[in-house]
């Protein structure tokens, strides 16, 4: 089998990729639906791979690995080593997770990061209401992620929220010390949405990038009575091309609250400081970002060794992407808690694939499917009416 296409479009805001063979077998895969820019980052590895077996993925993974970088660069390798993976379980006649070792759990928990009531206000109990409104979502989900910090709008609106001044001109730009004005903002919706939640749903915060050590060590400290599921980002995370796992360290150090980041980490290696030093509690790669399925693979087993737990990240990953979660979730050590639960957008996807369940999500788990390879399909003609000008001939 040969590799004799790599195509790609972008349908709604999503990037999506197909790579064709000589055996009429195809694999697609999708880019986070924030990045429709990458349609020529994608096409730029074409050459690099015709003429390859699909089925050899480590193989056709190592001409284009080492050229990709941290988000939101290495989205186009992870759509490609995803795309191969659906093309080796087609072609098996078995689903991907069995290519992968088999699964240790028929169902996968999710969790709640992206499936959101329009807040209507912003005292405290605005928080609370909204948060009941989540809690009481079909989905039933276990674990509820809101964004706050830097990881809301509350550096812009709330005046004198830190030692700074505040930037809308570009992606999650505001990093700064915390006034205790801004502590105390932030603390009391927090300490509102957990009253909410109480101890059936847990709360998790998504909190940057943008605070410093100090703050985040001040933040997890003051909420240790409250049992927070985990803190993300604090100091690193979306759109922040490194690491720095020895800051991280000081502060899950000095607290008992779960401390969690890794969203935008591209491949495995750049994991080890994280996970071998401890410096977090809890990692949350995204197979959209760090380098597709296996990478993700490689990083629950290593953090399982070291007793750090795993909550991958993929609230934008669209249906391909929750394919691809569900398949190597399904695999992973004990460590797993859950995963970002990645609702399509716009709507309109659910109307143009064959192969989820109905409903997805019951209870906060999704059922694991054995249709072969990442087993969802698109409804081609369905699918066609979404096609942008220019890329009339995706399917064919």
């Amino acid at each position: 089998m040969k590799i004799t296409d790599l195509k790609c479009t972008v349908m709604g805001s999503n990037p999506v990729v197909r790579i064709t063979t000589d055996q009429g077998i195809d694999g697609f895969a999708q880019v986070e639906n924030s990045k429709s820019y990458l349609k020529p980052h994608v096409l730029f590895y074409r050459d690099r791979i015709l003429g390859q077996d699909p089925r050899d993925v480590e193989r056709v993974m190592l001409r284009i690995r080492r050229m990709g970088s941290f988000k939101p660069w290495g989205s186009a390798v992870s759509a490609i080593e995803m795309a191969l993976w659906d093309i080796a379980g087609k072609a098996a006649g078995l689903p991907v997770y069995r290519l992968l070792g088999g699964k240790v759990r028929d169902r996968v928990r999710v969790y709640n990061g992206g499936v959101r009531i329009a807040r209507q206000g912003d005292t405290p109990a605005h928080w609370a209401e909204e948060m009941a409104l989540m809690k009481e979502s079909p989905e039933g989900f276990s674990i509820i992620k809101q964004g706050v910090s830097f990881h809301s709008s509350m550096p812009t609106t709330v005046d004198g929220f830190y030692y700074g001044e505040p930037d809308e001109s570009r992606l999650y730009p505001n990093r700064g010390a915390l006034t205790e004005k801004g502590f105390n903002h932030l603390l009391e919706r927090i300490q509102a949405m957990k009253e909410v939640c109480g101890d059936d749903v847990g709360l998790a915060l998504d909190c940057g990038p943008g605070m410093m050590v100090q703050d985040a060590r001040k933040l997890a400290q003051a909420v240790e009575p409250l049992n927070i599921a985990w803190l993300e980002d604090m100091i690193t995370g979306d759109y922040t091309p490194y690491v720095q796992a020895d800051l991280y360290r000081e502060v899950t150090a000095n607290t008992t609250t779960p401390i969690h980041t890794g969203e935008q980490i591209y491949l495995r290696q750049n994991f080890i400081d994280l996970i071998s030093k401890r410096a977090v509690d809890i990692v949350g790669p995204d197979p959209c970002d760090i380098g597709g399925i296996a990478e993700l693979k490689w990083v629950a087993e290593y953090a399982d060794l070291h007793g750090v737990l795993m909550a991958p990240h993929g609230v934008f990953d669209g249906i391909f992407g929750l394919a691809a979660l569900v398949h190597v979730c399904a695999t992973m050590p004990a460590n797993f808690l859950a995963f970002e639960y990645p609702a399509a957008r716009p709507e309109w996807w659910y109307d143009i694939v064959d192969g989820l369940p109905d409903p997805i999500v019951q209870d906060s788990h999704i059922e694991v499917w054995d249709r072969p390879g990442l087993g969802v399909v698109f409804r081609v003609e369905a699918a066609k009416k979404y096609l942008p000008e220019g890329d009339e001939d995706f399917f064919d």
